[in-house]
């Protein structure tokens, strides 16, 4: 069976539909959605009703959350003022874009799927915000697919594809009660982490789409790279009254932040 993993389309129905048509022709069996439906893009109705159409089981992303519960932007998203500000203009304009229809939509998506061996996630197991970074130390990397009770762990949130490892080992622990000292310890098989990347904003160096195919009879990951049409979405994007340097950033491919410009700027979540 093939499996296709999707993530971090960001209101980007031209990226989503050139990606659709990579699956189609690659016959997969089933497709799966990490979430961020929108957020950046200038399309978003258009991609939550394609999902929604097709229906793609998704979870819920960062940006879907804060779409329904109200933005939730702190340092920990945010690496200066002037970006928050910016996303903050993203969430504005997005929320007053997206119909009720849509709203639901998101709101109903749950925060984890699970098939067989496999575990779906937007960030991680623990959050929507938390980063699954490609060098993440091994014991974090590996507690985090642990908790998801799978062997494969597919998450997007960084908008970088990668595949990560994680060989079996002999983990201990000791607990110290007040009488004593407890020694635990389990082995654990291989697992894997395999972040799919962006379909609608990319930050791997190149505008291209990206997301994954996993066979489960082959237990083989093949990471697919898609061109699509992104200078019509770049000049949209500013069409619309959104903040231009999300356009920059798409055409590179990039992340695009300024240095912390406020010290006193601090998380409160």
């Amino acid at each position: 069976m093939k499996i296709a993993v999707i993530s971090c389309i960001h209101g980007n129905i031209k990226a989503l539909n050139a990606v659709l048509r990579d699956i189609a022709q690659n016959t997969c069996d089933q497709i799966y959605c990490l979430g961020d439906l929108v957020g950046y893009g200038p399309y978003p109705n258009e991609v939550v009703e394609t999902i929604a159409a097709l229906e793609i089981p998704t979870v819920q992303g960062c940006w879907d959350e804060d779409i329904i519960e109200g933005l939730n932007a702190c340092e920990c998203s945010y690496p200066s003022l002037l970006a928050e500000r910016r996303g903050k203009i993203a969430h504005e304009w997005t929320n007053q874009q997206i119909t009720s229809e849509n709203r639901d939509f998101l709101a109903q998506l749950p925060h984890t799927l699970k098939k067989n061996n496999l575990c779906f996630v937007h960030g991680s197991p623990h959050s929507n915000h938390e980063y699954l970074l490609p060098e993440i130390d091994s014991f974090t990397a590996l507690e985090r697919v642990l908790s998801s009770g799978a062997d494969i762990l597919f998450c997007g949130h960084t908008h970088i594809p990668y595949v990560r490892s994680l060989k079996s080992g002999n983990l201990q622990i000791s607990v110290i009660k007040p009488q004593e000292n407890e020694h635990l310890s389990f082995t654990a098989p291989l697992k894997r982490i395999i972040n799919v990347g962006s379909v609608g904003e990319p930050r791997h160096g190149r505008p291209n789409a990206t997301y994954v195919i996993y066979n489960t009879d082959t237990d083989t990951v093949t990471l697919r790279e898609i061109e699509y049409d992104y200078q019509s979405v770049c000049a949209e994007i500013i069409e619309v009254g959104l903040p231009s340097i999300f356009a920059w950033r798409l055409a590179k491919g990039l992340e695009f932040a300024e240095k912390a410009d406020d010290p006193t700027h601090i998380c409160e979540r």
